[in-house]
């Protein structure tokens, strides 16, 4: 299969998923500029080399050091929930292969993203050099404590399943912001949840729907070996 088709059998396959969820998502499609940019992005860069003949299928494929690169349609619904503007700033919390990176960056002004593991955030580097994506700023760190530097954010969007909503990310996100984040026990029942700010720093939190995510690790940078 030649890559256009396995970009448009993708982007059926992302229709599909958002039609059979509608009543759980809360929409029967996502933004015409979400989709757009999953279009663009060349998935099958952010794969390993033995696994791009499945860089299309809409599943998790690994990318090594106990990682994977989400699902399709999880990456386009966690995108569509943060509502990116261009003005926008947005952190994301595991870089891993940099392909969610990538989707944000055609959306809004800056993405940080945070990877704890040191060799896939410099691999995810080389991708961003290599397709001039330039409003893309990578840090190798602990992603519970955010990065308060550039701090606050527009949207945060965290693709690992935490215990917990680590509170320095509610900290770091402007009034009005958006944080899309799994929460639940590693490898057993997760909820996707979207998290909104008011302009009073009040919270609410919506469950999307049930998700299966690697777990987010709460400790220092790995060391390579």
């Amino acid at each position: 299969m030649n890559r256009n088709s396995g970009l448009q059998r993708m982007i059926a396959d992302i229709e599909d998923e958002v039609a059979f969820t509608r009543h759980m998502i809360g929409r029967d499609h996502l933004d015409q500029q979400v989709m757009a940019a999953m279009r663009e992005v060349p998935r099958d860069a952010f794969v390993p080399a033995e696994l791009k003949g499945a860089a299309f299928d809409n599943g998790p494929l690994p990318i090594g050091h106990g990682q994977t690169i989400s699902q399709p349609y999880i990456v386009a619904l966690m995108t569509d929930l943060l509502q990116l503007q261009p003005e926008h700033r947005v952190l994301e919390i595991g870089t891993g292969s940099g392909y969610q990176s990538a989707i944000l960056s055609r959306l809004c002004r800056q993405v940080y993203t945070i990877e704890l593991v040191p060799a896939l955030s410099r691999a995810a580097q080389r991708l961003f050099q290599r397709f001039e994506y330039g409003n893309i700023r990578t840090l190798t760190g602990n992603g519970y404590q955010g990065w308060p530097e550039h701090a606050p954010y527009d949207g945060i969007i965290v693709t690992a399943a935490a215990g917990y909503i680590p509170p320095a990310l509610i900290e770091q996100l402007r009034p009005g912001g958006r944080l899309v984040i799994p929460v639940g026990k590693p490898y057993g029942h997760q909820e996707l949840l979207l998290v909104e700010k008011d302009f009073q720093g009040g919270i609410d939190t919506r469950h999307i729907l049930a998700v299966a995510f690697v777990p987010m690790v709460d400790s220092e940078p790995m060391i390579d070996r």
